[in-house]
């Protein structure tokens, strides 16, 4: 069977990718990715905050008692937390490339300006194949405009994209009033690709403690179906490059957001809650499935289902979800007359 697919104009052997995680912050495990049959693999992310620390870092050893540290940045982790600083980020990069023969896929996780324009060129020296921006942006104040938010992921892809050669993805939110005309200015802008959605892990109350507190729960197959519909929407109306990802746990979820016109799936909690080995299963159910329904490739299959393609193209709009809500009251109406 041909799993082949073509994501940010690379060829992979599969569309099974694992996510951006704590997974790959080890050598051993970048090598298992690989082994398990991934077609490529994003690396956990570079976080802005990171860059901010370190350049503070660098001034406070320069100025020594000029200044006191910025009252934002103790709100984030200390230094010992992150697994892996900048400088140790681009040497991981550089030994992941030695380490695999599959695309590495490099991710860097902000919401400004930042220092992004010079780590990236210099994540794409470390020899990462493609980029993947997570742009993580919650807009809190009232006087910033929907047009403000959309120029801020267009103007960090721009600065991004006028620093390097290699393909960038945008890891995006489904928070925009119209997410279509959003991902049509990102790919006018230059984005090789678009990741849909990530995930905005929401905080916490802590009643012991009276906090306000991360809180991290694993996706669930349920997370999918936001993913699905928009991928649905677009391919074949944007020319540019889909990843799925949120919810991809089964075979099954894999080729629905194949069949919706994905062209990679990415993998995170499944793998963190089964293993790495897990890629297997997911390949094997997938060749298998694509075997007895007679699709030749994961080419052939990409789309089919897409609103594009799809015989009924109400389906992914507000027609499906008034079906929706309408039969499940005639199952219950029937039941209560039984």
């Amino acid at each position: 069977m041909n799993l082949t697919t073509n994501y940010l104009g690379m060829k992979l052997r599969s569309p099974l990718v694992p996510a951006a995680s704590p997974l790959t912050e080890n050598i051993d495990n970048v090598k298992r990715i690989e082994d398990a049959g991934a077609g490529a693999l994003v690396l956990h992310s570079l976080f802005e905050e990171q860059l901010r620390l370190e350049r503070f870092e660098l001034n406070r050893s320069l100025t020594e008692g000029t200044e006191s540290f910025p009252e934002a940045l103790t709100y984030f982790p200390e230094p010992e937390e992150f697994k892996l600083g900048p400088e140790e980020y681009l040497d991981h990069v550089s030994k992941v490339k030695k380490a695999v023969a599959i695309p590495v896929i490099a991710s860097l996780n902000g919401s400004t300006m930042g220092g992004w324009t010079n780590y990236a060129r210099q994540i794409q020296s470390a020899g990462a194949d493609a980029m993947e921006l997570n742009i993580y942006y919650i807009p809190t104040d009232p006087e910033i405009t929907g047009e403000d938010v959309e120029r801020n992921y267009i103007d960090i892809l721009l600065a991004v994209k006028s620093a390097v050669s290699i393909p960038v993805a945008v890891k995006l939110s489904p928070f925009f009033t119209n997410f279509a005309h959003t991902a049509k200015r990102l790919r006018d802008a230059g984005a090789d690709g678009l990741v849909l959605f990530n995930r905005f892990y929401q905080p916490d109350i802590n009643l012991d403690s009276l906090e306000v507190t991360p809180n991290l729960l694993l996706s669930t197959p349920m997370a999918m179906r936001l993913p699905l519909r928009w991928i649905a929407i677009l391919h074949g109306r944007l020319a540019t490059c889909l990843a799925a990802t949120g919810g991809i746990h089964r075979s099954s979820d894999a080729l629905k957001m194949l069949m919706a016109g994905a062209d990679i799936t990415q993998l995170c909690s499944v793998l963190l809650r089964r293993g790495i080995d897990h890629i297997r299963v997911l390949e094997t159910e997938i060749a298998e499935w694509l075997e007895k329904h007679e699709y030749e490739s994961v080419e052939q299959l990409k789309g089919s289902l897409s609103q594009k393609n799809c015989p009924d193209p109400s389906a992914f709009e507000r027609a499906q979800y008034m079906r929706a809500l309408a039969t499940p009251a005639r199952d219950l109406i029937r039941e209560g007359s039984e």
